[in-house]
């Protein structure tokens, strides 16, 4: 039996976490939140968001705990200890991770979870802020059916896309999936205008092609534009290439090939002696390319 949703909370309060507490609560969700840096949240506190000092005591409060931290480090010291997660499930509360982690690290996030008398699903979203400003986030499910169903219409909350993928560790393999072809297809891009920039062509005339183009895929859509203009970091190198090492690991794991993504791992490691590796790594990683072109960098 699953406790009524009354209180939901949430832990790691980033740029993609207090985004998503923000659309919860605009969805009429009273919303408790921790964040290791509590200064990180003082717009969400102004707003109504209640603060707990822990994540143990947002798991004691909340019937439905939502995650979102950088990497499964980051995760694991949120769970463990006298004040993580873990201490303070109870039965019939759900935690729903939405952070991208190690598969394997989920599924056994999910024992343990259950141990307790809770429900864990691993739930990756698909997206950016600025997806997330728009409407236009997914999400994917792996877990249990029945505390998918019990959740959905909170996930529904945070993107208009929700798939139920199947059992643990399956939405978050997806997930890697789906930041493979991601990473690939932006660092071509990357390369793509820097060769038509060394012959001559203006890189904000084909920047504007390439959006009326056939290639403008939604992520394209949102970065190609910080070519032209960097106003913007939706994703640094490190963070990025945390997903590409997944993937990697799951290649040979399971004796599958990702040449492709090992060669923009490698891309993702040259670019971060970029001066530019602070930024978002569509531009790390065309500063990488033109300096190799002799492309002058401006």
């Amino acid at each position: 039996m699953f406790n009524q949703i009354e209180q939901v909370g949430f832990v790691g309060l980033g740029a993609m976490g207090s985004g998503i507490a923000r659309r919860l609560m605009e969805a009429g969700h009273p919303v408790t939140g921790w964040n290791r840096t509590r200064s990180k949240a003082e717009d969400l506190l102004a707003a109504g968001m209640g603060w707990a000092d822990t994540p143990r005591e947002v798991a004691e409060r909340c019937d439905v705990v939502f995650t979102m931290l950088t990497n499964t480090a980051a995760i694991e010291g949120a769970a463990r200890g006298e004040d993580g997660l873990l201490a303070g499930l109870r039965e019939g509360t759900v935690w729903a991770d939405l952070s991208t982690i190690s598969p394997e690290a989920s599924v056994a996030l999910s024992e343990e979870v259950a141990a307790t008398g809770a429900s864990y699903l691993d739930t990756p979203v698909s997206g950016s802020p600025a997806t997330l400003a728009a409407g236009q986030m997914s999400v994917m499910v792996g877990g249990d059916r029945a505390a998918f169903d019990h959740v959905e219409q909170l996930l529904h909350a945070i993107g208009p896309k929700v798939t139920y993928i199947g059992p643990h560790g399956h939405a978050i393999l997806t997930k890697v999936a789906i930041n493979l072809a991601l990473v690939v297809s932006v660092t071509a891009f990357a390369e793509a205008v820097t060769l038509v920039e060394k012959a001559g062509v203006s890189r904000a005339a084909v920047v504007d092609a390439a959006l009326k183009s056939v290639i403008a895929s939604p992520v394209i859509g949102y970065r190609a534009p910080l070519l032209v203009d960097d106003d913007t970091v939706y994703a640094d190198v490190e963070l990025q290439q945390k997903d590409l090492v997944l993937a990697q690991e799951l290649g040979r794991r399971y004796g599958a090939m990702v040449p492709t993504c090992s060669a923009a791992s490698e891309m993702l490691s040259a670019a971060r002696s970029s001066d530019l590796s602070d930024r978002d790594f569509l531009v790390s990683v065309a500063d990488v390319y033109r300096r190799a072109a002799g492309v002058e960098v401006r």
